[in-house]
Parts: structure tokens; sequence; C-alpha cells
């Protein structure tokens, strides 16, 4: 590379990567072929429209590759309709409000402080200036059981045109068909926002919301799914929802389709159909439980009581008078990359909160399995005891650096 600098930001990158365990449930590492596909010569073609319908000539090989991105999502998540085009996930969300609703219109989402997303109506974002937005939560902190009697009883006063499921910091698995019951009731549409566990549902280690009923599941297509930075709408198998997405994504909320990603989420598709993708999706799983066994076990108390899918959310402060602040900090401070994260009902403020954040998808995807998550799980808390004592952290710093070489990112996951 002739410019030296970024070249040095970059190989930086790569040694922290190397040498560090990465638990942030929303990021992963993506195959060598992600990678060349993400930055191949599709990176300079401008495509407005969609296949067979664009504004700009050239198109052969574009339209085939969006066309075969489009094929693979449909068959991985079982529905018929697929719009790839989205940048990120939270364009697709509000893409598909805008498709869906009109200004004033309701819609209910997680709450959240309870494990949703800024994009489910949080009232620091713009759409909740738009649309009007009631929200739902969990009935029982320490199980993570959703009130689904308090849920209905809010929709059918409300009357949302949009029931949605979905969660950025939620560890169970959601009741899909007392969703779908309650959105029929009441006439709304029924719609999921997988972006966390889209890796999990395309590897059958999870439920698919399709199964029961929901219209439209909304992902990303990084995090468990190990694709690109981007994001993806798909439709169960009402053509008239299908078209109204498409012509809110472009030309409603977007300009042109940034083709090197779509062709690196077709790679990304592809990687996800094989036998060694669900092997995947199972140890993810089966890696967060073991790490949250070891919290529980030391009296840590997680919200949710424990895990059924990537990601562990732990109650720092209030087991261990660690906030999560300080805990990311010192956490980083040894080569364990995690987020701090604000808990249920949480007394402390978003910038220092009292819970953390971490997940298995990262480390997972390098060939750990359940011991050596164990063990990743006991440094952290001997660390996290022992915050202020340098030789501890020397200690398990020289540690997580063994386990890191003894399982070095892969290039290729087929």
């Amino acid at each position: 590379m002739r410019d030296k600098l970024v070249e040095k930001l970059i190989k930086g990158e790569e040694k922290r990567q190397a040498e560090g365990l990465e638990l942030i449930p929303s990021e992963n590492y993506v195959s060598e072929d992600v990678l060349k596909a993400n930055g191949s010569v599709f990176t300079n073609k401008y495509s407005e429209g969609y296949p067979g319908r664009r504004y700009y000539g050239g198109q052969d090989f574009t339209d085939q590759v969006e066309r075969l991105a489009i094929e693979r999502a449909c068959k991985l998540f079982k529905c018929k309709f697929a719009n790839v085009q989205p940048h990120a996930g939270a364009p697709a969300n509000i893409a598909t409000y805008f498709a869906l609703m009109e200004p004033g219109d309701t819609i209910m989402g997680m709450d959240l402080s309870h494990g949703g997303h800024l994009t489910h109506g949080h009232p620091v974002t713009y759409i909740s200036k738009i649309f009007r937005f009631i929200r739902y939560k969990m009935k029982n902190i320490e199980t993570g059981e959703i009130d689904y009697d308090e849920m209905l009883k809010v929709a059918m006063k409300e009357k949302p045109k949009i029931i949605m499921a979905g969660f950025s910091a939620y560890t169970r698995e959601l009741d899909y068909a007392k969703f779908s019951a309650i959105a029929k009731k009441v006439g709304a549409l029924c719609i999921a926002d997988m972006a966390h566990i889209a890796g999990l549902i395309a590897g059958k280690a999870v439920k698919n919301p399709f199964d029961y009923g929901f219209d439209i599941i909304i992902t990303t297509t990084h995090k468990t799914l190990r694709g690109p930075r981007g994001g993806l709408i798909l439709t169960r198998d009402n053509e008239e929802i299908a078209k109204k997405i498409d012509k809110s994504v472009f030309p409603g909320f977007q300009g042109g389709p940034i083709m090197n990603t779509i062709a690196a989420k077709a790679v990304c598709f592809g990687e996800a159909l094989t036998p060694a993708f669900k092997k995947y999706a199972v140890q993810i799983i089966k890696n967060a439980r073991a790490m949250a066994k070891v919290f529980l076990d030391n009296k840590i108390r997680l919200i949710g009581g424990g895990t059924d899918n990537h990601c562990v959310l732990v109650d720092i402060y209030g087991s261990l008078g660690v906030t999560g602040k300080e805990a990311k900090t010192v956490l980083d401070e040894v080569g364990i990359t995690l987020n701090m994260n604000m808990i249920a009902d949480d007394p402390r403020k978003p910038m220092d909160p009292s819970g953390i954040r971490f997940g298995t998808p990262a480390i997972t995807t390098r060939g750990f399995k359940e011991r050596e998550c164990k063990k990743v799980a006991e440094l952290m808390i001997k660390v996290l005891k022992n915050k202020d004592d340098k030789k501890i952290k020397e200690s398990a710093h020289k540690e997580i650096k063994i386990l890191a070489k003894k399982f070095p990112i892969p290039k290729r996951f087929v």
C-alpha cells in the first residue's frame, strides 16, 4: 500500500485482532473470500435500481451477483422475497417502517432498557418524531420472560400497525407464536429484527420466526451471520409487501446500492448454507452457555438468568461493585474486548452503566469450544475481582495471548 499511514493503522488493527479475544456479541471475523468480494472491482460500479431495471448501463455482472445474493438469502431463511440493498440494519428497519406505515402510525417494540434497539422507538432517534412507539418489557428480569399478557392488553388498546420482535441485548428466545397471535388479534404486521441471531436462525440452532407466521424479518449481514457490514430485508410470501419495501429502499431511502458489499453478502450466504455453518451456529450457543455458567457459579448476576443465544448480559456493578465502564477498560488491558451495557431498570447512566455484554460468535469462529470458553470466563472474573492488581492482569494477558495464538483467526470456513 502506498499510503503508509493507513497501512500502519490496518496492520495495527490486524495485530490487535490476532493477539486479543473479541467478545463483543455484534462482532465477528469474515472469511478471506468475503473480504475479497468486498474489496473487489464491484466497488467501481454504480447500479441504481434493481436487477433488470437499472438506470445505468454495464450491469451484466451486477445483476447476476445481486440475483445470486437474493436467491441464496431466500433459500437460507425460507422465504420468497429478499432485498439485499440496505446499507445496514438501522436503515433496513427505517425503510421498512416507511414502506408499511404513515406518519403518526404506531409501532410496538421492546423497550431499550430491557434489551431492545434504538430503532425500535427510543426517544433519542428522529424516527420517534415521525412514528408513535409503544413498548413491551420483561415480566421477570431474573428469567427474561416477556410480559405477553400486558403486551396483548396494550396492543388491544393502542392498535399498532407493526409489532416488532427483536433485540440488541436480550439473552432468551422469544415466544414467536405469542407474538404472531397478538399481531393477528389486533390486525398488525408481525416483524422480527433478528440482527443479532440471524446466523443462529440460518444455522437452525434457534427457531425461525417465519415458521410462526411472521411477515418480515430484518437483519444485518454481519454479527452471527459472519458476513460484511450490511442490511437485509426478508418477506415471507407477500409480494405486495415486498414491492413496497423495494420501493422504500430505492428510491425512497437510499441511492445506489453498494455492489461490492452485495457480492460479499452473496459469498456469506453461500457459506451459511453449508453443513459446517450449522455446526458453527450450534457451538456458539454451547460456548455462551458455558461462559454463563461460570459467572453463575461465581454468584454473579446475569440478566435473564442465563442465555439461549450468543449473548450474556451481566450485572457486574451489582455483583462485584465494578461499573460497566471500568470492566470494559480493565478487560481491554488484558486483551479481552467487550462492551459496557445498560441493564434492565439500570440506576446508572448510559456512559457508565451497571452492565457488560459479551458473546461468543467471534471466538467460536476461531475454534473455541466449551473448555476454552470456561477458561476465558474464569480469567475475566479473576481480573474483575482484582482490577487494580498489576501482576494478576499481566498474568491474565499472557494467558489470553497464548489462547489467541493457539486459535488463530481462520481465513476459510468451508
